[in-house]
């Protein structure tokens, strides 16, 4: 008896068995759709976030002074920083400005109200200062109007874009562009308007009025300001590479010695992606587990019926004997029955498994798209071959070491 002659001879076993086939199949879909259906769901979601990377911020890098606060040894606070220079910022942009986009900002008051006629919004709008990259590296995106422009700041233009709040505020009926507002004692015309961003906090992103760089210097000219440095980069796996060269260029600029700590600090933008892995990799281990018990329970069922099967085809078993069949041939048979079940169970599971996971990935995330997990098909397939060969190996073993003479006797 020849291989295809062992898995017809398998599939006509299976017919024979259709109800006990069916059942044990089922078990075994409910433990593949389990596995696949979880981390199906695990890496919709991810592959969401990785297609938003630019959205959330999580290719970008700021340079800042370091928190005195969180630098404190044996109860002193050490030496505060010198705060980062507007030259020093400038410079730092000039060298590194052909390994990615560079954005120079400054925080100004966060206690300025902002005015239009008898309106007037809470004292709680923060001024920031920014350059013509400013918008797209933070990934604000904008509702009305325009961007700061490089020629708004070299006229030193007393333009402003306004978060979202601050535009409802002020203007909850006509189109804000074109209109002038005050802030902190001066008039701006209002170019352009946020979309709103919210925040995992009290919504300060939208509480914002953003004045060309030069502008701002103008308007805190009698402050000691340190300039924030933004630095982003195109794709996500190039972002330590090019923190890296950012440590060493910045030591120049800040004339850093050799041997000495930096004067700065780096702090990537990623940490929502970071928390996501973490989060995915306990979610894939929750999925194995879940799989793991349901394909425990199916194997020893599995085993159960192809015992019975054994049991209940000894005569059958002698026959073959008798008519020249070797133990090897008969484990095979019994084998192949057991895989067969388990590669049928498996493609149920599989594809429950990509339909289920794909709803509840875009259930979760809006921005999911329909994924086709190969790595973990071809992990359910191989994991319904070995649980099909560990389950039917001892019945196997058991029917090939029957006594053709004792089976045929058998009733």
């Amino acid at each position: 008896m020849n291989l295809s002659e062992n898995i017809k001879e398998g599939v006509r076993s299976i017919k024979g068995e259709m109800l006990r086939t069916v059942i044990t199949a089922l078990i075994i879909s409910l433990g593949i759709m389990a596995l696949v259906g979880m981390l199906t769901t695990v890496d919709g979601i991810q592959s969401s976030v990785n297609s938003s990377f630019a959205d959330l911020g999580a290719n970008t890098f700021d340079i800042l002074i370091p928190n005195e606060y969180n630098q404190r040894r044996g109860g002193k606070r050490p030496e505060p920083y010198p705060p980062i220079s507007y030259h020093q910022a400038l410079k730092f942009k000039q060298k590194f400005e052909d390994k990615g986009i560079v954005s120079v900002s400054m925080q100004g008051s966060g206690i300025v109200q902002a005015k239009y006629e008898s309106k007037k919004t809470n004292p709680n709008t923060q001024i920031v200062g920014i350059d013509e990259s400013y918008i797209n590296i933070k990934a604000y995106k904008i509702a009305l109007g325009r961007n700061i422009t490089l020629a708004d700041n070299n006229y030193v233009s007393r333009v402003v874009i306004l978060g979202n709040d601050v535009a409802k505020s002020l203007f909850p009926d006509v189109s804000p562009l074109g209109k002038e507002v005050g802030l902190m004692g001066d008039k701006f015309i209002v170019v352009g308007v946020l979309e709103k961003k919210g925040s995992s906090g009290d919504g300060g992103q939208d509480r914002i009025a953003l004045v060309p760089l030069e502008m701002g210097r103008v308007m805190t000219a009698n402050q000691q300001l340190t300039f924030d440095i933004t630095a982003s980069v195109t794709k996500i796996t190039d972002i330590d590479e090019a923190m890296g060269e950012a440590t060493s260029t910045m030591r120049q600029v800040r004339g850093d010695e050799v041997g000495e700590s930096n004067s700065f600090e780096i702090e990537r933008a990623d940490a929502f992606v970071k928390d996501m892995e973490e989060i995915s990799g306990y979610l894939r281990a929750a999925g194995f587990g879940f799989g793991f018990i349901t394909l425990l329970g199916a194997a020893i069922a599995l085993m159960n019926m192809m015992m019975v099967s054994v049991t209940e085809r000894t005569r059958e078993i002698g026959i073959r004997k008798s008519l020249g069949a070797t133990p090897t041939k008969i484990r095979l048979q019994f084998l192949i029955e057991a895989i067969i079940i388990c590669i049928l169970g498996g493609i149920g599971g599989i594809v429950l498994g990509i339909l289920i996971g794909n709803v509840l990935s875009n259930l979760i995330s809006e921005n999911a798209s329909f994924i086709i997990p190969w790595a973990w098909m071809f992990l359910g397939l191989s994991v319904c071959i070995t649980v099909g060969i560990i389950s039917g190996f001892y019945p196997a073993y058991k029917a090939s070491k029957l006594d053709p003479i004792e089976s045929l006797r058998y009733e």
